[in-house]
């Protein structure tokens, strides 16, 4: 089975569509599994299932001037070096962001799973059987021209050549989440670039495993929240340690007025000139920077 590119965690399945244009909160879900919905826990009378967490969680804050992460509780202070975010405040404009949204409106939106809508601009990909096929895809679209080449500036992302862009709709009314996930890495690179737009909202970076802080009884499994403060209208890119090892999510409770994020992601080492899928790649990069895509 192929998937959308940004199925990189989570098995979507086709998802019914939402005409352009339209901004309503949506009257269908396309939950499956353990996944939910605000809609689906009143028609189908099931719960939201949080992901379990262990009795001890550790609930710190990201600092992006000093790069720390600090613990929220003020008991006592405590801080840790938190590497591999990079905030970019004011990215776009008030009015390149309603341009932005206008335009995502027009196309139609997708229902994907716990609440969310899509938008997808890149190849259909098999990750388990780690195959590719273009399938219609026809490059990122116009409005991300611009974007792009402003993201270059930045020294941090002047070489970033994205090769996909998934735009996703998040609204309270349809108790819209992500669960804690890490990205694919086989065909996804280093970097995960995000736009956020239309409100405020916080990404929770969370890892898990045996006395990380050695605050708990011995044996006891305990898990480290970092709260990733993300403003309207920026930027933000996961790299590195917070790319591969630290899981992120966007909880219901952190989703409190309408919130869209494209996330733009580049090619792996693999698919890159001298990689065994450097032909592949190329293909692929030569079509998404023709900036001429629609959503597939």
């Amino acid at each position: 089975m192929y998937l959308s590119s940004s199925s990189a965690v989570t098995v979507e399945e086709d998802a019914a569509m939402m005409a352009p244009g339209s901004t309503d909160a949506g009257s269908s879900c396309a939950c499956k599994g353990i996944r939910r919905c605000l809609l689906c826990e009143k028609i189908k009378e099931n719960k939201h299932l949080e992901a379990s967490e262990p009795k001890l969680v550790h609930r710190f804050l990201y600092d992006p001037e000093t790069r720390l992460a600090v613990r929220r509780d003020a008991e006592r202070p405590e801080s840790f070096p938190f590497p591999g975010v990079f905030l970019w405040e004011d990215f776009i404009s008030e009015e390149e962001e309603e341009e932005l949204i206008h335009s995502m409106d027009q196309d139609v939106w997708n229902h994907s799973q716990s609440g969310r809508r899509k938008q997808d601009f890149g190849p259909k990909v098999n990750f388990k059987k780690k195959k590719v096929r273009f399938a219609g895809f026809s490059g990122l679209p116009a409005s991300s021209r611009n974007l792009v080449v402003r993201m270059q500036r930045d020294p941090s992302l002047a070489d970033f050549r994205p090769v996909e862009q998934c735009n996703l709709d998040y609204h309270p009314e349809r108790g819209s989440a992500i669960d804690p996930h890490l990205d694919d890495s086989w065909l996804w690179g280093e970097r995960l670039v995000t736009v956020n737009m239309l409100s405020d909202t916080v990404l929770t970076m969370s890892l898990r495993q045996h006395g990380l802080l050695g605050d708990g009884p011995e044996g006891e499994e305990e898990e480290v929240h970092v709260a990733v403060r993300l403003p309207r209208r920026c930027l933000v890119v996961l790299f590195g340690e917070a790319r591969h090892r630290w899981k992120h999510a966007i909880h219901r409770t952190d989703v409190q007025q309408r919130r869209v994020c494209s996330t733009y992601r580049e090619l792996s080492e693999e698919f890159l000139p001298g990689g065994e899928q450097a032909e592949t790649g190329a293909q692929l990069l030569h079509t998404a920077l023709s900036f001429t895509g629609t959503p597939v």
